[in-house]
């Protein structure tokens, strides 16, 4: 589902919602979520799941076209776990 197909289902549901009214929705739930994970927070959505950061520590990789060992430092990357009706609805 693209955002685009988002914004139609919302106005669908809502069937008195504008079309630039349920674009400012969606963005506003996005960039919120964004900011919040900017922050470093947890995000929870009951029903859903969750998103958070998690701590990738520095390893050794390798370049593939020549095969040497290059360090690949520590990062941060976002991690979503899915709840659990998600989870039943998925299987």
């Amino acid at each position: 589902m693209t955002k685009f197909q988002l914004i139609q289902k919302l106005m669908e549901k809502s069937n008195s919602l504008a079309q630039q009214d349920a674009k400012t929705i969606v963005n506003t739930i996005f960039s919120s979520m964004i900011q919040a994970l900017a922050k470093g927070e947890r995000i929870e959505i009951r029903g859903f799941g969750s998103f958070r950061f998690r701590k990738r520590t520095s390893r050794s990789g390798r370049n593939p076209r020549t095969g040497e060992e290059v360090p690949v430092p520590e990062k941060k990357v976002v991690v979503f776990k899915p709840g659990l009706i998600l989870k039943q609805k998925v299987k």
